[in-house]
């Protein structure tokens, strides 16, 4: 009878049609990484921390989120996955009780994230669409992609390749940028600076998007493989591209332009239409 448990755990630790680790975990960790506060705020925190308060910012919030990634691989490497992502990691590892007190709060944090992210895309899109207010951009944006994935986690998941597509296809046209004239500057009000730890505060939120890979557990072929590969490949991928756009901005724009301006990377990119 044991052995029978065993045999039915190791079957359904696994999902025999789900998705491997390129799909399942790095691309969504990657795109959340990868997302409003890298396009809205990276320049900002250029502007009031200077490159080198950037990258040290950078690296201090990468740090906290690859120790976290170093213990869900741990965790994932040496037990049997289910559905669940983080909460079921922690409710197998410290008890029911224990992972019922950690599930509130991840599910408050999951749709806090959401709402984060949905703002900052109702805040770009309304560039194109000025007369239609950003809380009705943001509702109808949640319909659409609380549509897709209640539909298919398959087709939700496709689409996020396409999005990755794009998003690579935004970095290119940032590096192949030009830098700003002194004319950028004119109409901008002077900015004061902020502190350095408001700034990390600010800046934190852009490096915790590997939850979005981690919930995908029961989704996946082999997670005791893909969970680990998955979430340190996004983690130290973001990390690059996050030091790599910080010299960029740094390069191509006046601090106090990058302070005053969120949307500075339209007026860099060789193709602005990527940023947007």
């Amino acid at each position: 009878m044991p052995e029978t448990k065993d045999s039915a755990s190791a079957e359904t630790s696994a999902t025999p049609q789900g998705f491997g680790t390129f799909k399942g975990v790095y691309i969504p960790s990657i795109l959340t990484i990868l997302g409003v506060v890298l396009y809205l705020r990276l320049g900002w925190v250029v502007g009031h921390a200077g490159v080198l308060g950037a990258i040290l910012i950078i690296t201090l919030a990468s740090s906290i989120t690859l120790f976290t990634g170093l213990s869900i691989s741990a965790t994932a490497s040496n037990m049997r996955v289910g559905g669940g992502g983080a909460y079921f990691m922690v409710s197998r590892s410290f008890g029911i009780e224990a992972g019922a007190a950690i599930g509130l709060p991840l599910y408050l944090a999951q749709a806090t994230g959401v709402a984060f992210y949905l703002v900052g895309f109702a805040e770009s899109l309304q560039t194109f669409l000025p007369e239609v207010p950003t809380p009705i951009l943001g509702i109808a944006s949640l319909v659409v992609v609380s549509s897709l994935a209640f539909f298919s986690a398959n087709l939700a998941l496709k689409s996020q390749v396409l999005i990755f597509l794009i998003v690579a296809g935004s970095l290119v046209s940032l590096a192949m940028g030009n830098p700003l004239p002194a004319s950028a500057a004119e109409g901008l009000s002077e900015v004061p600076s902020v502190p350095f730890w408001v700034v990390f505060a600010v800046f934190f939120p852009a490096v915790t998007g590997i939850e979005a890979g981690v919930s995908m557990s029961g989704n996946l072929k082999n997670p005791g493989r893909s969970l680990p590969l998955g979430t340190l490949g996004a983690v130290l991928s973001g990390y690059a591209v996050y030091v790599g756009i910080a010299f960029l901005l740094w390069q191509f724009a006046p601090e106090w332009v990058l302070r005053g301006n969120p949307m500075v990377m339209t007026e860099i990119a060789a193709l602005p239409s990527f940023i947007y």
